[in-house]
């Protein structure tokens, strides 16, 4: 009997003893971490010293009363929609374009990666001064360069422009996860089995109807992992922003705001309040992405 359970518990226990280290460590500085954060949101510690006590949830509620909130959502919103949608359309069509074949593809394809193995912090700084908002007659990088060319009128103040400059923060960002969407849209592409592709041409399709009905369904999957990956970079970000703008009110993002609440007015319940709101964001995200994992799994 001792040897039948020696048996049994050797089949799993070394696998546990593996991984319990990592489950250890996602344990504690990862669910403790995120209890932590949630505790003291909802505590009226408002200053440095205060005790931890319970406020009900009225930092949730009050927060909306601050001023600098609600522009921040915004801002927030509008980077997510053009980082996002710029970065799946633009990397889509990158890799149609490798799928169709083109002479020194494996070149390009670094090219198009390299962005990515670069920090935000790095290309931030690169792009604060590519987007130097100054006028022509006295600009850099992209605005002096329009001048250049005689295309004056394409200067502009960039992420200065109260109403657009999210939009114009978010083209860094663009150009930095470009290259990783076109490696996922070009990994689908050619997952796609050539023989749904000639089926379909034997049947009269023509190539624009082979690839409407038979391979962009299949990348449904692709392209539901990119808006995921995409959002959630979006919702929380941070360095490029501070890279670029600082903490500027015309570029206030909750993450920004995280910062402010924290290290600036010494405010721990209001910083992590926004960082439960932009946890519950990512989630609202994450979890139906998992759900629909897990019925995918169920269904094969």
């Amino acid at each position: 009997m001792a040897t039948l359970r020696l048996g049994r518990s050797g089949r799993w226990l070394p696998g546990l003893l593996l991984v319990s280290p990592s489950i250890v460590a996602i344990g504690v500085f990862v669910y403790g971490l995120i209890a932590w954060n949630t505790r003291v949101a909802v505590s009226g510690s408002h200053d440095e010293v205060t005790p931890y006590g319970f406020d009900k949830g009225r930092n949730f509620v009050d927060l909306w009363s601050d001023p600098s909130w609600p522009p921040a959502v915004r801002h927030a919103l509008l980077f997510t929609v053009v980082f996002v949608g710029g970065a799946l359309l633009l990397g889509a069509f990158l890799a149609f374009l490798m799928e169709k074949g083109i002479r020194a593809e494996a070149g390009f394809r670094a090219v198009y990666l390299f962005p990515m193995a670069i920090s935000f912090i790095a290309s931030g700084v690169v792009w604060r001064w590519l987007m130097n908002p100054a006028p022509p007659e006295r600009a850099v990088g992209l605005n002096q360069l329009f001048d250049r060319i005689g295309l004056g009128a394409l200067a502009n103040d960039w992420w200065q422009n109260p109403s657009w400059g999210m939009a114009a923060m978010a083209v860094p960002a663009i150009w930095q996860m470009t290259g990783y969407v076109m490696a996922l849209y070009l990994a689908g592409f050619r997952g796609v089995p050539d023989d749904l592709r000639e089926a379909a041409r034997v049947d009269g399709a023509s190539e624009w109807q082979v690839y409407r009905y038979v391979v962009f369904p299949q990348l449904r999957p692709v392209t539901l992992s990119a808006l995921i990956i995409l959002g959630h970079i979006s919702l929380k970000v941070f360095d490029l922003i501070m890279a670029i703008a600082g903490k500027q009110i015309i570029t206030y993002v909750p993450a920004i705001a995280t910062y402010v609440e924290v290290f600036d007015r010494h405010d721990p319940a209001n910083g992590a309040t926004i960082a439960t709101y932009l946890l519950l964001a990512v989630a609202l995200l994450v979890i139906p992405y998992l759900v629909w994992s897990v019925r995918a799994e169920r269904d094969r």
